[in-house]
């Protein structure tokens, strides 16, 4: 006689979605989790809650022609996946095999499914992760960024829901301040897990929270789910799996996760004899700065650029193209790493800041959370949005001034380096300058910003009319300094189709699943070597969805 019909490790978006799809099909679930019950639904509620969706209504309605075939030829483009892999050979074939099934999924049930279940979005559509590559490269060809009205609090509210209905229905039970330890194993299947009982912590949601172990417990079923998150808290995790030929990250970086994601379930698998794989690859941000009222440890945010801003590494030199701002995260990222840098450089105006930065996360976001009218049109009138506005006021990484020459002094100041040279800067500006009054311009990213604002949505709100850096009405001039920001694990524990966890030799672990950020979203790396953007919040939610049906 088990304890449960199945037992879910970790109780964010992925781990709900799985937990509430089986109660909704009269599985008796226990959930279990590290954290206090004030972070249920984990990273998921702080998220800008972005989704990935295809030929949407959304699209449609702004004149965007997407298709299925469409997005998946772009996924191939950033996936580059091993050779073979379309064929179901080597070490992509599981990854492929999801990536095909979640496109199909964005293009047709997704958005019924999440609309029947009372979730809407923003009805302008961003444009994320532009590529900027010939086709077949890296990027979205289209705009595919749905954010979700209400953002990750939005997307977490119908599942939040369902769970306390199965609770009530006394089929679901979570129980909060479970740190599981290990997986209970018979002959040879996964038949429960063990855990530490944790004193009990009033910590806030995403707040620190004490390991001192009160107890142990022991619990089995029928079925195992590990739904525990990727190692984006865990720096030196990171930087051992971070690729040699990718370069060196920083010596401080900031985290754009809570401390509780660590990676543990990555090493509860393997103890169990599950295989874990494509361990280097990662999706990390170079666009971070300092939260300035820290929640959790290294507390960080991202800055979601649009595409005039001079990007320039520690150095002062401008990133090649098309490593423009908002065209290839990991690219840019991984240009930074190879060279060594500690840090980089948006360099614009006031003007600009106010049409083109936005920042990622619910809590910046207090509009859409919020679902605030009156706050939301502000996106589309002069002035920054507020809390980009108060980053802008008393963040240090933000540097002001009426000159190039000033703004190099104040550039070199907070990072007590003479990396950046005045002269160099100012002829940089002004070469910058001299493309935009031709009204056309040779220069790449000045011929980006062009067509950017061919999209109604961008030219309406993220992206500025095109004029010099040095125009009086635009000014002061303004430098953000960047940090790398840790954020999402593309690799993770080998599952099949059925989100069944694999064994080294391809065989499947009877009695354990895994979904979510633990899985690489699905098959151990769903995304390959790069994502789209709007898939890790889809991706939980598919792979939590697989698994509860598979079960």
């Amino acid at each position: 006689m088990t304890d449960t019909d199945v037992i879910v490790v970790g109780a964010g978006l992925a781990g709900l979605v799985a937990a509430t799809e089986l109660t909704r099909r009269g599985q008796r679930v226990l959930v279990l989790d590290a954290e206090p019950a004030a972070s249920l639904g984990g990273q998921a509620h702080w998220s800008f809650g972005g989704l990935f969706l295809v030929n949407s209504a959304e699209q449609r309605r702004l004149g965007v022609r997407d298709s299925a075939e469409l997005a998946f030829s772009d996924w191939l483009g950033a996936a580059n996946f091993t050779a073979g892999a379309d064929r179901g050979e080597g070490p992509d074939a599981q990854g492929y095999a999801w990536a095909q099934r979640f496109v199909e999924f964005a293009a047709g049930p997704m958005r019924p499914w999440l609309h029947s279940l009372g979730v809407r979005w923003f009805p302008l559509v961003q444009w994320a992760e532009r590529g900027g590559y010939p086709a077949g490269g890296h990027g979205n060809t289209v705009p595919r960024f749905h954010v979700t009205w209400g953002t990750g609090p939005g997307v977490l509210a119908p599942f939040l829901a369902a769970a306390q209905e199965a609770r009530e229905e006394g089929l679901l039970d979570i129980r909060f301040r479970h740190r599981v330890t290990s997986l209970v194993t018979t002959d040879g299947a996964v038949t429960g897990v063990r855990s530490d009982q944790l004193a009990a912590s009033a910590a806030g949601r995403g707040e620190p929270s004490s390991r001192e172990v009160v107890g142990t417990a022991e619990f089995s079923a029928g079925a195992v789910v590990l739904a525990t998150g990727g190692i984006g808290a865990d720096h030196n995790a990171v930087r051992e799996a971070w690729p040699a030929e990718a370069g060196t990250l920083p010596d401080q970086m900031l985290s754009g996760v809570p401390d509780g994601t660590d990676g543990s379930g990555l090493a509860l698998a393997e103890s169990a004899g599950a295989a874990c794989v494509h361990a280097g690859r990662m999706w990390h941000y170079p666009e971070g700065i300092e939260m300035h009222t820290p929640i959790w440890s290294r507390h960080g945010i991202r800055i979601l650029p649009g595409p005039s801003s001079l990007w320039l590494d520690a150095d002062g030199e401008r990133l090649p193209p098309p490593l423009f701002p908002g065209f290839d995260a990991l690219g840019a990222l991984r240009h930074l790493t190879v060279h060594h840098h500690q840090h980089s450089w948006f360099v614009l105006n006031k003007a600009i800041m106010e049409t083109e930065f936005a920042l990622s996360g619910s809590d910046q976001n207090p509009d859409l959370t919020g679902k605030n009218l009156r706050l939301l049109a502000q996106r589309v009138l002069p002035g920054a949005v507020g809390p980009v506005a108060r980053f802008a006021e008393h963040s240090p990484d933000f540097i002001w001034a009426q000159t190039p020459a000033e703004l190099a002094n104040g550039m070199n100041a907070l990072v007590g380096s003479e990396q950046i040279d005045g002269d160099a800067l100012a002829r940089l500006i002004a070469a910058r300058d001299s493309e935009i009054v031709t009204g056309l311009g040779k220069d790449p990213q000045v011929t980006a910003i062009h067509h950017a604002r061919r999209y109604v949505v961008d030219k309406r709100m993220r992206v500025a009319t095109p004029r010099p850096l040095t125009h009086p009405k635009d000014g002061p001039l303004l430098a953000v300094r960047l940090r790398v920001l840790t954020r999402k694990t593309l690799g993770g524990v080998h599952t099949d189709t059925q989100a069944r966890v694999l064994r080294g030799d391809g065989s499947v672990l009877p009695g354990l699943y895994a979904v979510g950020e633990a899985a690489g979203f699905g098959g151990g790396g769903v995304h390959g070597h790069r994502a789209l953007e709007g898939t890790f919040l889809s991706g939980c939610m598919f792979s939590g969805k697989v698994a509860g049906e598979a079960i």
